[in-house]
C-alpha cells in the first residue's frame, strides 16, 4: 500500500530544498491548476488539436509513466492519433514490430526480442507490454479498419566495437548511422510530418527538448557556457515549430553541490505542493504563459540561464502521482539467459559508464539495480 503523506511533511521538504513556498505558491498558481487542469489523456487529446508531434519527456524505469501510455492508447486511437514513437526500439526490425501489433496471437517471446534487439538490458514489462496494449486495440477493431501502429524510433548500436574510450572514430564505429537524434528526426520527419499524421513520442526527457537547449560550463566561450540545441526535439522544433509541442512527465531533477550529484523535486517542490492542494489528482496542463510555468526552478537545468522558470524547459506537463509514489518497472526475469548471455556481455550500452559485466548474475543485477534505484532514491524526496 502506498503511503499517505501529511501536507505538513511536503511542505517541511520544500523549506529544507530552500524554497519558501509562501513566496511560489500563490491563488492565482492554486486557481490555474484547479480551473484549467485538465485529465493527462484529454490534455495530451487537446494539444494534438493544435500539434501533430507531441513529445512525451520520460524519467526512464518509472512504472507509472509506461502504465499510463499503455491506458492512453485506445484514447489516441479514437482521436485520429494512430502512432506512438519509441525510443526503446530498433528501426531494423520494424517490419517484426508491424506483424506483432497486427497478428491474430500475441507472441510474448517476440516481443521480448525485439526489445532485446535494441537493448540487451532493457528487460522491463513494462515497456514490452505497450506493445500488447497496441495489439489488443487491433483487436478490437473492426475489419479494414488502419491499425494502430508503434514507431521504433532508434536504430542498433554497435556496442562490442565500443573499445573503451569515447573518441570519435571509436563514436562513428558504435553509431554507425549517425547522431542518434538526427536519425530520429528524420525519421519522424519521413514517417509522420511528411504524411500528415500524428504522433505521440516517449522518449527520454533530454530527447523530447524543444525550445530548451541543455547548457555546460565552457570557460572559453562567451558568458562561459555552451549550449546543445541538437536534440531530437529540438531538431524538429528548428524546422516544424508550429507542428511540435513537448510534454514533462513529472519526475524528480539533479542538483550538484561541490562534487555530490543528487535529486531535487520540481521547481523546489512547489509543483508537488500545487498538486498536493490539488487532492494529488492526475492532471495535464500547459507550462507556457501560465502560472505554474512562470515557477522558478534551480536544478542544474538552470545552469547558464537567468532567472530560469518552469516554462523555458517544457511546453506543458504531466502529473500522475507524487514523486513518493512513484516505482521501478517489473523486471523480466528470463530477459536475459544462457542462450542470449553471451551476446548480451557483447553488446551491453554505455560500459564504460558501468561496473563491468561478466556474467549473467551480473546482468541480472544491474537490470534488478535500475528498477530498485528509482523506487528508493524517489520515495526520500
Amino acid at each position: 500500500m502506498k503511503n499517505v503523506f501529511p501536507y505538513w511533511i511536503i511542505l517541511a521538504m520544500g523549506m529544507f530544498s530552500g524554497t519558501l513556498f509562501a513566496q511560489e505558491v500563490n491563488p492565482e498558481m492554486i486557481d490555474f491548476i484547479k480551473k484549467e487542469a485538465l485529465s493527462p489523456g484529454d490534455y495530451i487529446v487537446k494539444t494534438f488539436e493544435r500539434y501533430d508531434v507531441v513529445f512525451l519527456g520520460e524519467q526512464h524505469v518509472i512504472k507509472e509513466n509506461l502504465l499510463f501510455v499503455q491506458q492512453l492508447i485506445p484514447q489516441l486511437y479514437e482521436n485520429g492519433i494512430l502512432t506512438l514513437g519509441m525510443e526503446f526500439g530498433a528501426n531494423e526490425v520494424q517490419d517484426k514490430l508491424d506483424e506483432l501489433v497486427t497478428s491474430e496471437v500475441y507472441d510474448e517471446n517476440l516481443a521480448k526480442e525485439i526489445m532485446f534487439t535494441y537493448n540487451v538490458a532493457w528487460g522491463f514489462q513494462e515497456y514490452v507490454d505497450v506493445y500488447k496494449a497496441a495489439w489488443k486495440l487491433n483487436q478490437s477493431l473492426p475489419e479494414g479498419a488502419p491499425p494502430f501502429r508503434i514507431l521504433n524510433l532508434s536504430y542498433i548500436y554497435n556496442w562490442e566495437k565500443f573499445t573503451g574510450k569515447r573518441d570519435r572514430e571509436t563514436t562513428e564505429l558504435v553509431f554507425d548511422k549517425g547522431p542518434v537524434d538526427k536519425f530520429r528526426a528524420e525519421l519522424i520527419e519521413k514517417e509522420v510530418i511528411l504524411k500528415n499524421k500524428k504522433m505521440l513520442a516517449l522518449v527520454g526527457t533530454p530527447h523530447a527538448y524543444t525550445r530548451y537547449a541543455s547548457s555546460s560550463l565552457n570557460f572559453n566561450s562567451d558568458h562561459f557556457c555552451d549550449f546543445d540545441d541538437n536534440w531530437l526535439g529540438n531538431r524538429l522544433y528548428k524546422k516544424y515549430p508550429e507542428k511540435v509541442f513537448s510534454i514533462l512527465l513529472h519526475q524528480a531533477f539533479t542538483q550538484k553541490e561541490k562534487d555530490t550529484y543528487f535529486l531535487v523535486s520540481p521547481a523546489g517542490g512547489a509543483i508537488e505542493t500545487l498538486m498536493a492542494l490539488n487532492d494529488n489528482q492526475p492532471a495535464g496542463f500547459d507550462l507556457i504563459h501560465t502560472p505554474v510555468g512562470a515557477l522558478p526552478d534551480r536544478s542544474m537545468n538552470a545552469i547558464c540561464y537567468e532567472n530560469f522558470t518552469m516554462e523555458q524547459f517544457f511546453d506543458g506537463y504531466i502529473f500522475l502521482e507524487p514523486l513518493r509514489d512513484l516505482e521501478g518497472c517489473t523486471v523480466i526475469e528470463d530477459f536475459v539467459n544462457e542462450k542470449n548471455i553471451d551476446h548480451a556481455i557483447k553488446n551491453f550500452p554505455d560500459p564504460d559508464w558501468h561496473q563491468p559485466i561478466k556474467s549473467l548474475e551480473d546482468m541480472k543485477h544491474f537490470i534488478h539495480g535500475l528498477s530498485k534505484d528509482i523506487s528508493i532514491r524517489f520515495h526520500n524526496l
